[in-house]
């Protein structure tokens, strides 16, 4: 199948990230895991961002506020995501709108993982770094942010609710080790090792 261009790669722009990726980072993880063939350096294809939003089953204008938030942080139309069943107990039926989703590829998820990396999560409160256990074992990568103000493109004055989000990166390798080493050629902020810190104060580190 021949990858469709966008409109951004037509014109010859070529995010930052990206041009890292081809011009250092693929030699690099070659030479690194002697690799023969580059069509054997894994890449990111893939970056879900998630907004659940359970307040919006009694007040719709959480989601719309989340809606608005994910499209300016993303620059892409979110999609609602609807409940798989029902929860009685948080008044929550079969198929209601409790979320949002965007899944980004190509010239926006080089973007949005550049402002990740160098603008969002150094604005986390107390930031110590990203922790290293949280690959699913197929090479991708979940953590989750406590709040959508990280992100520059959120006005405090419009934005009145503070919103979560969790944050999957997806890989083509299913080898989290291959999946650590380029995320961290891309300069992604995991916590030293030998640092110290379970799992669960990674986690409260990422949040903020």
């Amino acid at each position: 199948m021949v990858r469709r261009l966008s409109r951004e790669e037509k014109k010859g722009y070529i995010p930052r990230l990206k041009k890292l990726y081809f011009q250092k980072v693929m030699l690099e993880m070659m030479r690194e895991f002697q690799l023969k063939n580059v069509m054997e350096v894994p890449r990111i294809e893939k970056i879900v961002i998630n907004m659940g939003v359970g307040e919006a089953a009694q007040d719709p204008s959480y989601l719309e506020q989340a809606m608005e938030d994910l499209a300016l942080i993303t620059g892409q139309k979110p999609a609602v995501t609807k409940a798989k069943k029902s929860v009685s107990g948080f008044k929550v039926r079969k198929g209601m709108a409790i979320g949002c989703k965007v899944t980004l590829r190509g010239v926006r998820m080089y973007e949005f993982l550049d402002r990740l990396i160098n603008i969002a999560l150094p604005r986390v409160r107390d930031f110590r770094g990203l922790s290293r256990n949280s690959f699913d074992g197929q090479g991708n990568y979940t953590f989750g942010l406590s709040e959508q103000y990280v992100f520059p493109e959120i006005d405090l004055d419009k934005s009145t609710r503070t919103l979560g989000m969790d944050i999957t990166i997806v890989t083509n390798t299913d080898d989290d080790e291959f999946a650590l080493a380029l995320l961290e050629k891309f300069n992604f902020p995991f916590k030293r090792e030998g640092k110290g810190g379970s799992k669960a104060s990674d986690a409260q580190s990422a949040a903020g």
